[in-house]
């Protein structure tokens, strides 16, 4: 392939990206952006751009720019064939122009907007398996000299490691999915959801449910609607005595109130016209289990005073049965209502309220923990991601901000539906905030934090924002302080006055 002697430093720097390639395969972005700066230096070039393609739009999206302009160059992409990279795509042929100006498939157009004058490109295929996956280019060769055929075929090498990292980076990601979709149908299949929340209010509730399920009395978990309470409960059933057993769940609003008795408590043959046979009701399915009452303070008062006998003597009788049925059940109730207005109007016996209520819980709304968003916003993506088979990358940085200041009335519920709707619509790498379709973008978190100063939510979207930024960038800190424009030095000691971690 190369004809005289070879390079020893451009030798070595190929032998030591290769095994960087080959040990790891978690941080494509590092890789590929170590590998577009030994391009760069060992070429001479003054700037150069990594672009990947997009199948479903037939675009090249700038990956990763180096050079002076570099942060201004990644916000644009190219169609098939549109300038040297866009050729160079389209034909899966390397191109050498040392005169730019004289060659009409070049493309100025975003050299104007950024302020970047071109006059040479070196630009190369990356390919798996003979298919183009994405260009390298060179930019302009300093002190003004031209690009040559040694230069081609280097660049050439650099493109087939920069493949083989990407090739790696999908078999690792498909793999690592493949893992997780694993891991989710063993929940989905036991009928339990994956915990997603780590703010300081959500791990002081984890806290309490790890001392609550130790015991097995009553708890009344008490939150605005979309909150995750019966995330919380599935929770304490899990990590109590009775774990092994059924977790029974009952929505008291959903039911109409002539079926419910017969749905909580079973009913025998003929108790009612339709009752053709005997039936086992809700918490005679529940015996040495949980059950959980959903929406407890819908209960009809006409209910309430046999749910009480339950709990107090663990016995009730079927519906047209005077038998007793004894069960061993562990009793969890949610409501989002205002349950205390209720006891108070004469809506809820007292007498059931208080042998409830004997554990109280209460979940914070999303919009106090906004430390959680971005986590569960994530988690949300990689689900829809799998389920619709898109490749969207992340969120923009300004969706990211969209949706740490949105107040999301809805919680939790809200913001997974809005990531879903978001997933379908977007047609880019990176959901925009037009894709999330929020009803009240103008509604701002921070009127509604409570107590949070203005200080600790400006942290809080640094840490956010930061933290994005970094694994956006396979935790380059060079890199990524070239994206958010602020010197490195600045970016570690933020870093550590913001508590980030890997």
């Amino acid at each position: 392939m190369f004809k005289g002697p070879i390079d020893p430093q451009k030798f070595e720097t190929l032998i030591e990206l290769n095994v960087l390639i080959n040990s790891d395969y978690s941080e494509p972005r590092t890789l590929l952006t170590r590998i577009l700066e030994s391009a760069t230096r060992l070429t001479e070039g003054e700037a150069s751009s990594l672009l990947l393609a997009n199948k479903e739009t037939d675009r090249l999206y700038f990956e990763i720019a180096l050079g002076t302009k570099g942060a201004d160059v990644q916000k644009f992409s190219l169609a098939r064939g549109e300038g040297i990279a866009g050729w160079v795509y389209e034909h899966n042929r390397s191109l050498v122009v040392n005169d730019v100006a004289s060659d009409p498939r070049f493309f100025g157009e975003i050299g104007k907007k950024v302020g970047f004058t071109t006059s040479r490109i070196l630009a190369v295929p990356m390919r798996i398996r003979d298919e183009c996956v994405g260009v390298i280019e060179i930019i302009n060769r300093v002190n003004g000299k031209d690009f040559v055929e040694d230069d081609r075929q280097w660049l050439e090498v650099f493109a087939n490691q920069a493949a083989l990292t990407i090739q790696n980076a999908r078999s690792f990601e498909k793999a690592r999915d493949e893992i997780i979709r694993l891991q989710d149908q063993i929940v989905t299949d036991r009928g339990y959801h994956t915990f997603v929340g780590s703010s300081p209010a959500i791990q002081e509730k984890l806290d309490l449910v790890a001392r609550v399920a130790k015991t097995d009395s009553s708890v009344l978990i008490l939150g605005e609607s979309g909150v995750g309470k019966e995330l919380f409960a599935e929770q304490i059933h899990l990590q109590s005595r009775r774990a092994d057993q059924p977790l029974i769940r009952v929505n008291c609003a959903a039911l109409p109130e002539s079926l419910l008795e017969s749905e909580l408590f079973g009913h025998v043959k003929g108790a009612f016209t339709d009752a053709s046979t005997d039936r086992r009701g809700r918490f005679e399915l529940a015996d040495r289990g949980t059950i959980f009452l959903d929406e407890i303070a819908e209960l009809p008062l006409s209910i309430q005073a046999k749910m009480l006998r339950v709990i107090q003597q663990r016995t009730f009788e079927k519906l047209g049965s005077s038998d007793p049925v004894t069960v061993d059940v562990r009793i969890i109730a949610a409501t989002n209502r205002d349950i205390e207005q209720a006891v108070a109007s004469g809506a809820f016996r007292s007498d059931l309220y208080y042998r409830l209520n004997v554990l109280p819980l209460h979940i914070p709304p999303l919009r106090t923990r906004q430390e959680d968003i971005m986590e569960l916003a994530q988690f949300f993506l990689q689900r829809f991601k799998r389920e619709t088979n898109k490749p969207i990358r992340g969120f923009s940085d300004d969706a990211m901000e969209t949706l740490l200041s949105y107040s999301w009335p809805g919680n939790v519920r809200e913001l997974e539906n809005a990531v879903e709707r978001a997933v379908v619509i977007c047609q880019t790498d990176y959901i925009a905030p037009s894709d999330l379709v929020l009803k009240d973008t103008d509604s701002i978190a921070d009127a509604r934090t409570g107590d949070r100063t203005l200080k600790e939510s400006v942290n809080m979207f640094k840490r956010h924002c930061i933290a994005n930024a970094l694994r956006t960038n396979g935790w380059n800190q060079t890199e990524t302080a070239k994206k958010l424009d602020i010197q490195r030095t600045y970016l570690s000691r933020l870093i550590k006055d913001l508590d980030i971690t890997k």
